[in-house]
């Protein structure tokens, strides 16, 4: 069979998480080819790939968000869009219409168009955003809407106009982008869509933009709202949905995914990748860890912050940062500054590591992310058997203290940015040896019984085989 994994903002360019689930995926399934399908925000990513690519991957195809800033289109044409095509395209900025995604898609990708800026610097563009703001946005200065949307839309015309790999089965791993070629992929070549997400796409981007300096006031609501429609075409495209706990699933429904479409399947490791790992010094130190991306969704100063808490109380600790940094580098340098005026003199940023190297190091390990699915950072900690203490976000509650499975807590859940009982938490730690090497012990329980890789690929591979017609969907698997 061959499979079209399709990614945004992460695999290949990006190690840890939604890239390390894809990339094992396709590792351990041999038997079949995969096409990966990539988007990336930034063209200078092009070809900079942190994986060596697994032999069964027999196509990468690259795609980027910025090179709408290149396109110019022949301003002030009239191309004649029927009311229909009116409507779907006002339905996108938010009038009251159900969206044809179909029709929109045979719309943005029709030859009378050059390239994407060409519909949006035409007459028809202009007369039905006017006729919208007339009756939707009355107060909005209409030269700031027009290029508000202009620049909100067009790399996704972009994306929706560009060439898409034939595939027995799409597999588009969130909504967003990814989602939306994932549905284009299943019109346009008529294979089935499997979308899973790991994360909640849209509520992960409406935090962002609530919080960015580039999206005024009055723009923000109409960012938010377009990426709920654009997750929304995933949700109505896609054969079966695949989450990784309850939450979630409830959060998809909510958002109006049909609850028929959705199984739960957990994120999962090997434990004996993790056993024997090398220990550190005896040396009185108090080693604490991070394995996390330097990006804002991950509250690095946060994280920076309750360190220099932990600090004063235990001065002996140590605290190790594991993971990339390039992806934002102003927020790095940013955490470097803060750390510097924190007087933090043992944090490491390490860049990207073996994180096996580090983990037998370490004494416990922080999250301090505002927004996570089911991270695989816990629980290759856990696996590790290691104490957690991490956010109240996606599933780490459940990782940390089960759903009454009999096994005691594998750490401590504190609320969002709140250094101050993060710190708290990992001092307990700190001077509570026995604390921790029960609290590992129970983690590394909980992983093996609970959140196994093998468990994880069969699924998956049983899913594959359903709906390439090949087997029947188990239903103990569904929750």
């Amino acid at each position: 069979m061959r499979i079209c994994i399709i990614a945004e903002g992460s695999y290949p360019y990006v190690t840890g998480g939604v890239s390390s689930w894809v990339h094992n995926l396709v590792r351990q399934m041999p038997e079949h080819e995969f096409v990966i399908y990539t988007i990336g925000a930034q063209s200078k990513l092009r070809g900079q790939f942190k994986y060596t690519l697994p032999p069964n991957v027999v196509e990468v195809r690259e795609t980027f968000l910025d090179v709408y800033l290149e396109e110019e289109g022949d301003w002030g044409r009239r191309y004649h869009i029927s009311p229909e095509q009116k409507r779907n395209m006002q339905a996108l900025l938010g009038a009251d219409y159900r969206i044809d995604w179909n029709a929109l898609f045979e719309l943005l990708r029709g030859r009378q168009f050059r390239n994407a800026a060409d519909f949006l610097s035409s007459k028809d563009f202009f007369d039905l955003l006017e006729e919208l703001c007339s009756t939707h946005y009355p107060l909005v200065p209409f030269t700031e809407m027009f290029w508000t949307v202009r620049s909100m839309i067009l790399p996704l015309f972009m994306t929706i106009r560009g060439d898409l790999p034939r595939a027995d089965l799409y597999h588009s791993v969130s909504t967003g982008y990814a989602g939306i070629v994932g549905a284009l992929a299943k019109h346009v070549h008529g294979s089935p869509l499997l979308l899973t997400e790991h994360g909640i796409y849209t509520r992960e981007r409406e935090e962002e933009i609530i919080k960015a300096d580039w999206v005024r006031g009055y723009f923000k609501d109409l960012w938010i709202q377009y990426f709920y429609r654009l997750s929304n075409c995933a949700y109505e495209a896609a054969d079966r949905v695949t989450t990784l706990f309850s939450r979630n699933r409830e959060i998809q429904i909510e958002l109006g995914c049909d609850a028929s479409k959705i199984d739960i399947i957990p994120n999962g490791v090997n434990t004996e990748d993790y056993r024997d790992l090398p220990a550190g010094p005896q040396d009185g130190k108090i080693r604490i860890g991070a394995i996390v991306r330097v990006v804002p969704i991950k509250d690095i100063k946060t994280m920076l912050q309750s360190m220099a808490l932990i600090k004063r109380e235990v001065p002996e600790t140590e605290f190790y940062i594991m993971g990339p940094y390039e992806e934002d580098e102003p927020y790095y340098e940013e955490c470097l500054r803060l750390a510097e005026a924190l007087e933090l003199t043992d944090v490491h940023f390490t860049g990207s590591v073996s994180i096996k190297d580090y983990l037998g190091r370490m004494d416990l390990l922080l999250l301090t992310s505002i927004s996570e699915g089911q991270p695989l950072a816990i629980l290759e900690g856990m696996a590790s058997s290691k104490p957690y203490v991490a956010t109240n976000v996606g599933s780490c509650r459940e990782l940390l203290y089960g759903l009454d499975d009999g096994i005691g807590p594998a750490g401590w859940i504190v609320p969002v940015m709140h250094a101050e009982q993060i710190a708290q938490a990992a001092i307990r730690l700190c001077k509570d040896r026995e604390l921790r090497e029960e609290m590992g012990r129970n983690a590394l329980q909980r992983v093996e019984r609970n959140y196994r890789q093998t468990d994880v690929i069969a699924s998956y591979r049983q899913l594959y085989a359903v709906m390439g017609g090949e087997s029947q969907w188990p239903v103990s698997v569904s929750n």
